[in-house]
């Protein structure tokens, strides 16, 4: 199966306290997109300016990504520049330059249309939405959003709850959106906004899916999936869109949509965002095998089962 991801595709410079890098390959559809092609065929739209070059081109071909969706307009790819103090699971932003972003109105290639599988990273919920009916065929859709449209734009963004399957979002923004400081009555007051299942990332400390009563059939209990304890987390920059990537790839990537398929795509999510966090960009990415993922994933399953 395809699986379709519509989100950025940028250039970031981060300063973490074990190094730093400039303008590197970024984007929550670049991170995505990477760690979902170890598991399904991926797909891509997006915008890019004059700066995206043969060489960013070649990072994607060379993992069999489909780019004819991501147009080429005049002027800048979005950029983002920040650093992370001790505290990695909070960046400082320097800088945000949005560029040719700033007018990105994705418009899916007809041979993109009946792909069953669609992630909506994180752009404007009105786009979202748009995507969505676009691909109106579609099995199974992941969306992502973030604390600046929860609390600017929630008209819209509620529109968009209603039309994706699962959100994928962390715990913050998720109190945020159900306005309610209860994780538990947050995540209830969530899915009741559409959403058949929630998917809360935890950053260092794992993510929980909460699903719908009846959802998919499999039941309404929530599971908890841990993440590797990692003692150097060189840049956290991408691991929640390596997590969607990884979880997304692999739903994608089976017959059909089981509560055992949800809990090994939550594991294989934990383990996609814990190599992207090794390096700076997506250069471990750029590396890995699939026999190393397989080798982390028995790892993480370690950590839950008892003999």
């Amino acid at each position: 199966m395809s699986l379709l991801v519509v989100g950025s595709v940028a250039f970031d410079s981060v300063k973490t306290p074990y190094g730093s890098v400039d303008r590197v390959l970024a984007g929550a559809g670049t991170y995505f997109a990477l760690a979902a092609s170890f598991f399904t065929d991926v797909r891509v739209v997006a915008v890019v300016g004059d700066d995206f070059t043969a060489a960013e081109e070649k990072v994607f071909l060379d993992r069999g990504i489909d780019i004819t969706g991501i147009a080429h307009a005049k002027g800048k790819s979005f950029f983002w520049a920040g650093e992370y103090g001790e505290n990695v699971n909070e960046a400082k932003t320097l800088d945000t330059q949005l560029g040719v972003f700033a007018d990105f109105k994705p418009q899916i290639p007809e041979k993109f249309k009946k792909t069953e599988y669609v992630f909506l990273a994180n752009i404007d919920p009105v786009l979202q939405v748009n995507v969505r009916k676009q691909v109106n065929g579609a099995k199974f859709v992941g969306g992502d959003t973030m604390n600046y449209w929860i609390n600017g734009s929630r008209p819209q963004l509620a529109e968009m709850l209603r039309v994706v399957d699962a959100l994928l979002i962390n715990d913050t923004e998720a109190k945020m959106l159900a306005q309610d400081f209860s994780l538990v009555r947050a995540a209830q007051k969530v899915l009741a906004m559409g959403p058949k299942a929630l998917v809360i990332k935890h950053g260092e400390y794992g993510a929980t899916v909460f699903f719908q009563d009846g959802a998919f059939g499999i039941g309404r209990h929530p599971f908890r999936a841990p993440t590797l304890p990692i003692e150097k987390v060189t840049d956290p920059t991408g691991a929640g869109d390596c997590f969607a990537g990884g979880f997304m790839g692999y739903i994608s990537s089976q017959a059909e949509l089981t509560r055992e398929v949800f809990k090994r795509a939550m594991f294989y999510g934990g383990v996609m965002g814990s190599f992207a966090v090794e390096d700076f960009g997506p250069a471990r990415l750029l590396k890995l095998t699939r026999p190393e993922i397989e080798e982390r994933y028995k790892i993480f399953r370690e950590l839950t089962h008892i003999e």
